[in-house]
């Protein structure tokens, strides 16, 4: 996983629950369910940190599922960004509360790339966003 990083960087803060409480970039290898993070500008890039904000404020999504893949090998690229969505969307209707299809949220997956892969990173990463790029508030 990875992201372009944009000038300096700070660690988000957390509390002693670990839920963010003030603005700053979350590790990519680090991210929560329940962390909250605004768009980072392309998601074609690899990503190597998220910038977290607490979920009390406006943001454009929230991590609902941190899954490792099971598979062996890595497939092609567009084949592993399938197998992430399938994985995220079992979790879908249980952390929302109603199925995918009729939901205004839609699902966005972070996964391994085959560089990451090989260095023995299986994680996805589920988050759920608005479809109408309507910022969230709250959980």
């Amino acid at each position: 996983m990875g992201i372009l990083i944009y000038g300096a960087t700070t660690k988000v803060d957390r509390d002693s629950s670990g839920a963010i409480i003030g603005e700053g970039n979350v590790d990519a290898f680090q991210v929560r369910v329940g962390d909250c993070f605004n768009n980072t500008g392309s998601f074609n890039e690899e990503i190597t940190d998220l910038p977290g904000v607490p979920c009390s404020d406006p943001h454009d999504n929230e991590t609902y599922a941190v899954l490792d893949l099971t598979i062996t090998t890595y497939p092609e690229a567009e084949r592993m960004a399938e197998l992430a969505h399938e994985t995220c969307l079992q979790h879908f209707d249980a952390f929302v509360g109603r199925y995918y299809e009729s939901s205004s949220l839609d699902i966005m997956t972070l996964f391994p790339t085959i560089e990451s892969w090989t260095q023995n990173d299986r994680e996805v990463i589920c988050a759920v966003y608005d479809m109408n790029a309507i910022k969230l508030v709250g959980s």
